[in-house]
């Protein structure tokens, strides 16, 4: 269990990337999801001890991460948003070299960990390419690997699937999947569809601030019989914005689709939908902008 309790940070430029952040994560995978700056990155480096809070604490069971920064490291796997390589090494020197700053000395041992991570990331075959030739989602499954170095218990990766194309994507997330079954993954985003598909706890984090935490279906749930679709004109679309709760606005066919929160039919042509995450995750950041305008 990864234990969070009232963690805050202040840049000295005065934005609030965390406010009070509190979260009980257990092991599997764990979806922290938000916006572009909400702060999801600013909580991953300080999970990471990359960086230090003002306030609050870390525990991994019972170790506390922010005084025992050393063997915090040991204990931890992370892929960072930009995960930088040297682009003319191969893959499996690569991640011999990385084996040997996470401390495996020994030149058996280390052998046998990196071929076999090469295996379980399905790179074996490619384990001599150069990494600049790497597609973007070899270059995550190669992230991965060295991300499992020493035989983390807990593993972070901050936003893997963005700019991957669609299978490279579900092959990422299976991996993911594969892993989160012995011990705890924080994968963070801002793609509702990948903690949809992956994770069954999750939270909701926007502007440092912790908005939903729980299983996502409890969540889509809430909203059983209070979310309203409608195919409506471009020229009408701003009156629905400013008259109704606009979940969220997509085109089909170049014709907006609206997706309404209320808690009876809005009008005539609105029709009845089963709640998804993204109706979720849009209506907690509504009510937060509302809240802040009020």
């Amino acid at each position: 269990m990864l234990s969070i309790k009232n963690l805050s940070k202040t840049y000295a430029n005065g934005v609030a990337a965390l406010t009070g952040v509190s979260l009980d994560i257990p092991t599997g995978m764990f979806g922290l999801l938000g916006p572009n700056g909400a702060g999801k990155s600013t909580l991953m480096r300080t999970i990471a001890t990359l960086q230090d809070p003002d306030s609050g604490t870390i525990h991994l069971g019972d170790l506390d991460l922010l005084a025992n920064k050393a063997e915090a490291r040991r204990r931890l796997g992370y892929l960072p948003q930009e995960f930088g390589v040297y682009p003319k090494e191969p893959a499996i020197t690569m991640l011999d070299h990385f084996a040997r700053l996470k401390g495996i000395v020994n030149a058996k041992e280390r052998r046998e960990v990196v071929e076999a991570l090469l295996r379980q990331v399905n790179l074996w075959d490619v384990r001599g390419q150069k990494l600049g030739g790497f597609s973007g989602g070899m270059r995550q499954r190669f992230g991965i690997a060295q991300a499992l170095l020493g035989d983390p218990r807990l593993i972070i990766v901050d936003e893997p699937t963005a700019g991957l194309d669609p299978e490279e994507r579900n092959r990422f997330l299976n991996l993911l999947s594969e892993i989160g079954e012995h011990v705890v993954v924080i994968l963070s985003t801002h793609i509702v569809e990948d903690v949809t598909d992956l994770c069954p706890r999750m939270a909701i984090i926007s502007r440092g601030q912790v908005l939903l935490t729980g299983e996502p279906r409890e969540a889509m749930a809430s909203l059983q019989g209070r979310v309203w679709r409608k195919t409506v004109p471009k020229a009408a679309l701003a009156r629905y914005q400013e008259d109704l709760v606009v979940l969220s606005t997509r085109l089909v066919a170049g014709v907006p689709v609206i997706h309404v929160l209320a808690d009876t039919r809005p009008e005539e042509g609105f029709e009845a939908i089963a709640p998804d995450l993204e109706d979720v995750y849009f209506g907690r950041l509504r009510a937060q902008a509302a809240a802040s305008a009020a």
